[in-house]
Formats: C-alpha cells, sequence, structure tokens
C-alpha cells in the first residue's frame, strides 16, 4: 500500500497533475501494486515554501520550476532490484508524458508492515 506525495513549486495545471500522478502510479503497477491501490497526493507550494538546489547533486540539466520531489512510503520488504525497477519506471514514464526526468528527484521509505492502518483503525499485519 504505497502512499505517493509529490511536491511541486507553484501553481500547476490540472493536466501537469495528472500526468505526474499517472506517470508515478502507472510505475507501481509495473512492480506489482494494484491498480485500486491508490494513494497519491500533489502538493503546490510557493517559492518561498518549497526550495530546491538547480544540479545538486548530478542533475544532468539544470532543474525549473517543474521539480518534482516524489517521496513514497513502502511496505517494508522490496529488494533493491525491484526499488531501482520502480525509480527507473517513474523516469520512463514522466519522460513519456513530457517530463524532463531530470527533473524529478526520487525518495522511498521502507515502512514497517506493523506500522499500516490501512481503514477502521484495523491494523492487519500487527
Amino acid at each position: 500500500m504505497p502512499i505517493v506525495t509529490i511536491t511541486v513549486q507553484g501553481k500547476k495545471s490540472p493536466e501537469f497533475k495528472q500526468k505526474a500522478l499517472d506517470a508515478v502510479h502507472g510505475a507501481l503497477v509495473d512492480i506489482g501494486v494494484s491498480p485500486q491501490d491508490r494513494f497519491l497526493r500533489l502538493l503546490e507550494l510557493d517559492a518561498s515554501s518549497f526550495q530546491f538546489d538547480p544540479t545538486f547533486p548530478d542533475a544532468a540539466t539544470p532543474r525549473t520550476a517543474d521539480f518534482m520531489l516524489i517521496e513514497i512510503l513502502l511496505g517494508a520488504g522490496r529488494s533493491v532490484k525491484i526499488k531501482r525497477q520502480l525509480v527507473q519506471g517513474i523516469a520512463a514514464r514522466l519522460g513519456a508524458a513530457g517530463f524532463d526526468p531530470e527533473h524529478a528527484m526520487v525518495c522511498l521509505q521502507d515502512v514497517a508492515w506493523e506500522n499500516w492502518a490501512p481503514a477502521g483503525g484495523r491494523m492487519p499485519h500487527a
């Protein structure tokens, strides 16, 4: 049950937002996440609330105001191979949607299964 947060600078069009959310969700589905397991949000912050360096640590092209910080909470246990596939899938899908994948930073965080309560206060893995 991944939970995705995409943070961007400034107001974006509905099309921008939908393409970004669809790209990330599609890459999650590619690694075996259910298509119905869709818990994503896109946060729009002004420049004073969301700052980023244009090239650090190794961006091939300077980041623009279309930079995306993509944070994904994942249930623990996925291999590095699967995580690499996910990150590469996000980059490929963003590129296919017209975004520069160099302007997307992905951060994955493993969350132990006993820390999930998906509905009604039930903790199915605790």
